[in-house]
């Protein structure tokens, strides 16, 4: 009997270290499989971070992603006449990995519509001023709204920069609407299944993609 209770102990022992063998072996090739990215995060006053999203590489470090609150003057008149609301928000891409990233974005050409906002039309325009971590306490985070929107409200918004290993981009996105939203307004990029999206309150839209540079 006491062989027969050593024999079933053994047993038990050996199925447990090699489960949790195989367990161990399981999560190393997931982390592996994980895009090569990695970051360190924006050094700024937490009060205009809104959210941080970060993705890990084989290393445990990764490509984090840093999206603001609004800052605006909320309303603007173009010089037809026509009446606008924006909103001026600003994200950072960093990388600390050995390969420069390229990033690319293509916001929709036309206004659309947010759901939770009938009637509610929103342009999405990309400045080409960078970002800075001087600029976070200034006025519309430092950018000159009206002249930007004076010449460029009617153009499409894309952008495409190269983000060398070990260093940040930060730039500006001013959503352009018909009328304000009953409520806040807030705005982040993400990565989801390998694509780049952006999400304006409850509205999600495919704008790009960020990979390693061949």
């Amino acid at each position: 009997m006491r062989s027969l209770l050593l024999y079933a102990w053994l047993l038990i022992l050996t199925c447990g270290n090699s489960y949790g063998q195989n367990v161990i072996d399981a999560k190393k090739d997931d982390i592996n499989a994980s895009p090569k990215y990695t970051a360190t995060p924006f050094k700024s006053n937490r009060n205009y971070v809104y959210t941080r999203h970060q993705y890990p590489d084989a290393n445990g470090a990764g490509l984090i992603i840093i999206n603001s609150f609004p800052k605006s003057g909320i309303n603007y008149t173009a010089p037809n006449g026509e009446k606008y609301v924006y909103a001026v928000f600003w994200t950072q891409f960093t990388n600390e990995a050995k390969e420069p990233l390229e990033l690319k974005i293509d916001f929709p050409v036309d206004s659309f519509e947010l759901p939770s906002a009938p009637g509610n039309f929103i342009k999405l325009l990309i400045p080409s001023d960078t970002m800075t971590l001087e600029k976070t306490t200034k006025f519309d985070y430092g950018l000159n709204v009206k002249t930007f929107l004076d010449n460029g409200r009617h153009k499409s918004s894309s952008l495409k920069r190269v983000i060398k290993p070990k260093e940040s981009n930060s730039f500006y996105v001013v959503p352009l609407s018909n009328r304000g939203v009953n409520g806040t307004l807030r705005t982040e990029f993400y990565i989801k299944e390998q694509s780049l999206f952006y999400k304006i309150n409850d509205k999600e839209i495919y704008c790009g993609s960020i990979k390693i540079k061949n």
